[in-house]
């Protein structure tokens, strides 16, 4: 096989003479500039690691205010009111320099102190200044003087060209709300879902609660606000993710589609060709900091990119009682999966990254390759896909060692996973609904064990060219994945684009060394856990009743002309939706991001609000008129977006009373209150895939190049889980997940009640279904 000249670096034969060593030249140019590659990694870590300590100050700023305060001392002024001085009598008991040196010295000192002084002072101005978010809650498209006078002083401590990790020792902790605020909020939200009497009971453990232990959990948690970056996200990680032990296929990994329309190659080693650039070139940006930081409110206000770190290199490993993600700082190879068997793929090349045309000619090698998956290893990823115990234990009896051992490394440490997958897929302009679904669900699923779903993401290129994503959710939120995607299909189209004939542009080049075949040794039992993991799966999966939709009758250009929020919008017609299909309101989910504080992730918008219910209320009462359902939508979209602005801003409820959980099962102390609301179901769990990079998509000139958003399975067995992403002007995808078992519920069904809940709101602000044109 080609691949075995290549795995040897060097040979050697004995002889009578001793040993003969016949050195590889080719083997040893590559270790060289493997090394060369290495260092200089290390140096533009090194570097940016100075340019982001200084920040907002740059290392050139040094040179101004040493030069500065030597210019001073020259012209026999002190600067330092007698420090200069100081330094100076301190240097003198030396007794080894010269009386000019020692005030060369002096002046260094005191000017490289002072601009640490300066950086720290402008640091923590700018966290002071961060920490108000008055903003947010300013009237849409209202800017009150205070607002742009504060605006102005954050351009001015914010310095310029940040890097990825700029703003990060600038960004203020999380803040701890006060517990009766919390409460008050909680019994707030759960008004309109109870029967009085059920309110009233709550009401009294709350208010205990409220009094009793919750101030004594609270100090804990203001100790911990202190002393932790943030009082949240380690626990969210470890006790929400890392410590569950369901699969994490379908109840935690997620989603991300291809263009919706666009197909730009129908060869699918080409798309793979190109995409995988597309991410690498992404990685590289990210190992230098390249990257912006996503900046609010007309690019002043910066968020949180911690997030970003454990993007590649990233695989969540297996425990019996709790997960570990394991992150290395670089890998040189991914792995890819094809007809069950998995492939080595090294990413360099005489020091240099693959090009698209030589990724191609790696993945046409695979494609090609006639050998057959060795006993065990075609199903193997289905353990990834299965409860987490079994999968911990058979890691452990069977992969510690050996061949099993050296290959698990290559999936786990490799840069991210690719599947290159045997089935079509995308959307079909003849059968959208089925062909969407099918979509969904392959990148939600798979086969079961097609995906490694304990890598950070798996990325797939389908028969025809069609591509998509799946990502486990623990180390990072969809935004921070939905960043990398975006930038992927706008290079891959817009940047490296196709020869004419379909293939990457470019040559191939024959002397790249094939991908290696990974190589398993996996006994009987180990095949008879993989089949158990995979059988759970499968039952899983096909439970899964997906509708995915483009929603084309109108999109937030028209939204907007109602003067409401897109998103309050989506979300009442959401409620509306569940009350014509469902005939109750119940406990809605609707993620937003706390990254306006360091180390934020998530918190949760409680949509469902006695505001909304009213709304909903009237909209199916035909004795109320226009005008009082159109005053109910107003008050109901208000007061949404006043939730979600009290959540970005840390006053949401659920991660306040989550942490407080975990403070009293850490004392042992028992809380009916608290347990009582961590067990309430999110019947139906909400996302909004936000854009961030508008500027890669000119929908006006391309409008064709619209993204399918993406989506994740069910939260409860008998709810929802809708996904939406607001696409340009005028399209809205959906994205609508239950469970076939449940007989409550119907994903098409709701599909229906929601298209008919957006035009009939839209309708109550005089604008029909064609008003966009």
């Amino acid at each position: 096989m080609a691949e075995a000249h290549q795995a040897v670096a060097f040979q050697f034969t004995v002889t009578p003479d001793g040993i003969d060593l016949r050195l590889s030249h080719e083997a040893l140019k590559q270790i060289y500039l493997s090394g060369l590659h290495s260092w200089k990694k290390k140096f533009i870590r090194f570097k940016n690691g100075i340019i982001t300590g200084v920040y907002p100050a740059s290392p050139s700023s040094w040179l101004i205010v040493v030069v500065g305060v030597m210019s001073t001392m020259y012209a026999k002024i002190d600067p330092s009111l007698g420090i200069i001085a100081k330094i100076n009598r301190t240097l003198d008991t030396t007794g080894y320099m010269s009386s000019q040196t020692k005030n060369v010295v002096s002046g260094i000192l005191f000017g490289t102190g002072l601009w640490v002084a300066l950086i720290i002072t402008m640091r923590y101005s700018l966290k002071v200044l961060l920490s108000y978010h008055g903003w947010m809650f300013a009237q849409h498209g209202k800017m009150s003087r205070a607002t742009k006078i504060w605006m102005s002083m954050v351009k001015i401590f914010s310095g310029r060209k940040p890097m990825l990790y700029s703003f990060q020792t600038s960004l203020p902790r999380l803040p701890v709300p006060a517990v009766q605020d919390t409460v008050n909020r909680y019994l707030e939200s759960v008004k309109p879902l109870m029967k009085e009497s059920d309110f009233k009971r709550m009401t009294v453990l709350a208010q205990d609660f409220a009094v009793s232990l919750g101030p004594k959990l609270q100090w804990y948690l203001k100790l911990k606000s202190w002393w932790a970056t943030n009082y949240v996200s380690d626990w969210w990680e470890e006790y929400i993710y890392l410590r569950g032990r369901g699969p994490l296929m379908v109840n935690s990994n997620y989603y991300a589609m291809d263009l919706l329309y666009v197909l730009p190659t129908s060869i699918q080693a080409a798309r793979a060709g190109n995409a995988i650039h597309a991410i690498l070139l992404y990685r590289r940006r990210l190992d230098r900091e390249e990257i912006k930081p996503i900046l609010l409110l007309g690019s002043t206000v910066p968020l949180c990119s911690a997030q970003w770190e454990r993007m590649f290199n990233t695989s969540r490993i297996p425990g019996e009682e709790t997960d570990t993600i394991q992150h290395i700082r670089d890998s040189k190879h991914i792995v890819v999966f094809h007809k069950g068997r998995y492939f080595k793929v090294w990413l360099y090349h005489d020091g240099r990254l693959l090009k698209p045309r030589e990724i191609e000619q790696q993945m046409q090698r695979i494609l090609d390759d006639p050998s057959e998956p060795q006993p065990g290893e075609a199903k193997l990823a289905a353990l990834t896909a299965g409860e987490r115990v079994p999968w911990a234990k058979c890691r452990q009896a069977y992969f510690g060692r050996g061949k099993n051992k050296q290959s698990l490394d290559a999936v786990e440490k490799a840069a991210f996973f690719v599947t290159l997958d045997e089935t079509e897929q995308g959307y079909r302009k003849e059968d959208p609904d089925a062909s969407m679904d099918s979509y969904a669900k392959s990148l939600l699923h798979g086969r079961c064990f097609d995906r490694w779903f304990d890598k950070s993401f798996t990325f797939i290129v389908f028969k025809n060219g069609k591509m998509g994503m799946n990502a486990e959710h623990s180390w990072a939120d969809a935004p921070i994945v939905g960043h990398l995607w975006e930038y992927v299909l706008a290079t891959d189209c817009f940047q490296l684009s196709y020869a004419e004939d379909g293939h990457c542009k470019g040559d191939p080049n024959p002397n790249i060394p094939y991908p290696t075949r990974l190589q398993w040794d996996i006994p009987e039992e180990c095949q008879e856990v993989i089949e158990t993991a995979l059988s759970s799966a499968t039952l899983l999966a096909n439970d899964v009743d997906f509708h995915s939709f483009p929603f084309h009758t109108f999109g937030k250009g028209l939204i907007k002309k109602c003067r409401t929020s897109p998103d309050a919008f989506v979300q009442l017609a959401l409620q509306l939706a569940h009350y014509k299909d469902m005939g109750k309101f119940c406990l809605t989910y609707e993620a937003s991001m706390t990254r306006l504080f360091r180390e934020g992730r998530t918190e949760t918008v409680r949509s469902c609000t006695t505001e909304s219910c009213n709304f909903v209320l009237a909209m199916v009462d035909p004795t109320q008129t226009v005008e009082q359902r159109l005053q109910l939508f107003q008050i109901a979209s208000e007061k949404h977006q006043h939730l979600y602005r009290l959540a970005m801003t840390g006053s949401g409820i659920d991660r306040h009373l989550f942490c407080l959980y975990v403070v009293s099962k850490y004392l042992a102390v028992d809380s009916p209150f608290l347990k009582e609301v961590l067990s309430e179901p999110w019947r139906l769990s909400t996302s909004q895939t936000p854009q961030q990079q508008v500027e890669l998509f000119d929908l006006e000139r391309n409008p064709e190049y619209v993204s399918s958003g993406g989506g994740f399975g069910p939260v409860a067995d008998d709810g929802y889980g809708v996904s939406y992403i607001l696409v340009g002007e005028n399209l809205i995808n959906f994205h609508i997940s239950s469970k076939f078992s449940s007989p409550e519920t119907d994903s098409h069904r709701f599909g229906k009640y929601l298209k008919q809940a957006m035009s009939d709101i839209i309708s109550l602000f005089g604008f029909s279904s064609n008003s966009k044109k």
